[in-house]
C-alpha cells in the first residue's frame, strides 16, 4: 500500500470509528493523515518529542486498524456500495440505503465498542 492509499484507508477508518478513539488520539490522526502535517510539525505544536508523536499516531492508527480486523464494517460498506454501483436502483433510493445501513451497522456494534 502506498502513502496516498495508506492515507485514503485511515481517512475512511478514522471517520467510521474516530468516536471511540481518545480525544487525544482523534486529534493527531486528524492532524497527520486530514491536515497532512509531518510529525516535526505535529510535536512543535504539541510541545512533545516528534518520536512521542509518531508512537502516539502508530498507536491510534492500530486502534483504528483492530476495530476493522474486528468488525469489518469498512470493508462490508465498500461491498455494499459495489453492489449498488452496478444495480439499476435510483439514485436517491441507493443513498437512502447507504444511510440506513450505515447508521443501522453504527448503532448496533455501539455496544460492541464500547467493550473492545
Amino acid at each position: 500500500m502506498n502513502n496516498i492509499e495508506e492515507f485514503n484507508y485511515i481517512n475512511k477508518l478514522y471517520d467510521l470509528y474516530k468516536s471511540i478513539l481518545t480525544k487525544k488520539q482523534a486529534s493527531l490522526i486528524e492532524k497527520y493523515y486530514l491536515l497532512n502535517l509531518s510529525l516535526s510539525e505535529i510535536s512543535e505544536e504539541l510541545n512533545i518529542s516528534r518520536s512521542a508523536v509518531s508512537d502516539a499516531v502508530k498507536n491510534a492508527r492500530e486502534k483504528l486498524e483492530n476495530y476493522e480486523d474486528k468488525l469489518h464494517i469498512l470493508s462490508k460498506n465498500e461491498k455494499i456500495k459495489e453492489i449498488l454501483k452496478n444495480s439499476n436502483i435510483d439514485e436517491d433510493i441507493k443513498k437512502k440505503i447507504l444511510e440506513v445501513l450505515y447508521y443501522g451497522i453504527w448503532k448496533f456494534n455501539w455496544k460492541i465498542f464500547q467493550n473492545c
